[in-house]
């Protein structure tokens, strides 16, 4: 990690920065490493240029933000153990979109994906977030359970979301930071809105 990032957050001796174009190498090492959630979602490893995708990708265009974070993770060894994407204002003001939210397999099962994602949510806050959104693959269960105990809420899904080689269900969830209602979000963020049922 350059040491001349800016330090964002801090929580049990891990550290978030906003990675550089000159930390790519580093990411890109560290989504090779720990291929888990890629073939999860994706049917296979992380592709060669990943880490260069997420700095460079930005929302589709006609959607509305204020910024596009990329985030790392660093221990007490100064080691990239986790990354994540965030956009700032998607949609709508106040509403800040995690896209993506990787900490390493081996730390898994230690509280740290739990104290970091905490302290991003708080993070998140104290700069203006009101609500927080994210989509999660149906059947990916541990990232299911880990946001629902988190406090997310599913509003809808989208089905037919294709990642690498696999076709997915995602579920569109949020959070109200500010005690804010389902329908108070969603007359925020009409995309999130769940489609008509159709009649018996």
């Amino acid at each position: 990690m350059q040491p001349t990032a800016q330090l964002l957050f801090e929580i049990h001796g891990l550290r978030a920065y906003e990675l550089r174009a000159e930390s790519m190498a580093e990411l890109q090492a560290f989504f090779d490493a720990n291929p888990l959630y890629f073939e999860s979602v994706g049917g296979a490893p992380a592709i060669p240029t990943e880490a260069i995708d997420e700095f460079e990708g930005e929302p589709p265009k006609g959607w509305s933000f204020t910024k596009n974070w990329l985030l790392g993770f660093v221990d007490e060894s100064n080691s990239l153990m986790g990354m994540a994407n965030v956009v700032s204002d998607l949609l709508a003001n106040s509403v800040w979109h995690i896209g993506l939210y990787i900490v390493a397999t081996s730390r898994h099962g230690t509280g740290e994906a739990k104290a970091v994602y905490e302290a991003l949510e708080a993070w998140a806050e104290s700069n203006g977030a009101k609500w927080l959104r994210l989509g999660v693959i149906k059947g990916n269960v541990r990232a299911e359970k880990f946001w629902e105990r988190a406090g997310f809420i599913e509003v809808r899904t989208r089905q037919g979301v294709e990642i690498g080689t696999k076709v997915n269900t995602v579920r569109v969830m949020f959070k109200a930071l500010a005690g804010g209602s389902v329908a108070e979000y969603l007359a925020l963020v009409v995309r999130d809105r769940p489609e008509p049922q159709n009649a018996l």
